[in-house]
């Protein structure tokens, strides 16, 4: 018999991308959140990472399908935008590395080079294409020492579609989309009435309902963490939804594509002071966090203690199951590397590419709230 998942996935696939069938308006029986089971707020998020792409190719209907059966709380996306202004799911803003562009003759022409955040960069990028031009590539999985079983088989989706993946669970699921290079982005894509790519950004999450502060009912009924490295952008859409938001942290050496700062500024205790006015937390990359020598943890920073003392909260990237990704600390082990992050430093969510992992973990360790 075919499990729930995959049958899922065909049905999915049909409707949001081998069918011209509209969803944007579906039946409110299939959308009574309540009459699903609720997100689980006892524990640390399992935020699924552009969906399970540790064993599917990431972004794509399939990995959030995956995701979802696994026991993700919320499936995190990047949104990026095409050329004639539709919001899609997609990481890079090159379309090289994850899909079968520079096998398709037609499209051959439509290399250039533009500047991303400070530097050159070459390739065909998402810009340059219509929704529809998108819509006709394939992807594939980013790294080859994962399962490519799935190459070529699915299509990028819309932000849209991504939402209603989400909407039509059988449980309440939340969603973590990322505002993702907007500087770059609203320099290529330009929207009628002078609005910016954050204004579509917010306008599709109010369009399907999305609203309120974080716990509060309504945004239990339909759970949403808007998160950006660009603080600007955060600030920006602050006036437009009170939906709770988390500024995303890099290397401390790296700068905002925005404000031109370092990320050693960004997590100071004067800046975080003014951030909290528009966000609940920050998404630090884990080496932020904790520094790596030679592969071996090394010193820990008090950056978790002084965002839990403003009231941030807390939820770093990248978690990922394959050695190549593991400290030597942990042992080749992912659930070591899970205890220490939940239980030694105490974050309040995980970014990981593996949903299932950390799933499997969390019912293992926590599977009920203590009374």
């Amino acid at each position: 018999m075919a499990s729930l998942w995959h049958v899922s996935v065909v049905v999915v696939l049909v409707l949001l991308g081998g069918s011209d069938a509209n969803l944007a308006s579906p039946h409110r029986s299939q959308l009574d959140v309540n009459h699903k089971k609720p997100l689980q707020t006892f524990r640390p998020f399992n935020i699924a990472h552009r969906g399970s792409n540790g064993e599917i190719p990431e972004e794509t209907a399939a990995a959030y399908l995956r995701a979802i059966e696994e026991g993700a709380d919320f499936i995190e996306t990047d949104i990026l935008a095409s050329k004639d202004g539709h919001l899609i799911c997609f990481h890079d803003v090159t379309l090289d590395a994850t899909t079968d562009i520079a096998d398709r003759a037609e499209f051959a022409g439509r290399k250039r080079t533009y500047e991303v955040e400070r530097g050159n960069v070459t390739g065909w990028f998402v810009v340059d294409f219509t929704l529809s031009e998108l819509k006709s590539l394939r992807v594939k999985q980013r790294y080859t020492f994962r399962d490519q079983q799935y190459n070529w088989k699915y299509k990028i989706i819309t932000f849209d579609e991504f939402i209603l993946i989400a909407l039509y669970a059988e449980r309440v699921v939340g969603i973590y989309p990322e505002i993702k290079s907007p500087i770059f982005i609203n320099q290529y894509v330009k929207w009628s009435g002078g609005k910016k790519f954050e204004d579509k950004f917010v306008e599709t999450l109010q369009k399907y309902g999305y609203k309120g502060e974080y716990m509060s009912e309504d945004w239990l009924k339909k759970p949403l963490f808007i998160q950006s490295f660009a603080p600007t952008s955060l600030i920006y859409i602050s006036n437009m939804t009170n939906s709770p938001k988390l500024l995303l942290i890099d290397d401390t050496t790296a700068r905002t594509q925005d404000t031109n700062q370092s990320y050693s500024e960004i997590t100071s205790n004067g800046y975080l002071t003014f951030i909290r006015n528009y966000v609940i937390g920050i998404g630090p990359w884990k080496d932020t966090v904790i520094s790596a020598v030679s592969n071996h943890l090394g010193h820990l920073t008090d950056l978790v203690a002084r965002a839990h003392a403003l009231n941030l909260q807390v939820h770093p990237y990248t978690f990922r199951n394959e050695n190549l990704f593991l400290h030597f600390n942990f042992h080749q082990d992912p659930y070591a590397e899970y205890e220490y992050w939940l239980s030694i430093i105490g974050v309040d969510g995980l970014f990981t590419d593996f949903t299932g992992s950390l799933h499997r973990y969390q019912q293992w360790t926590a599977p009920h709230q203590m009374k």
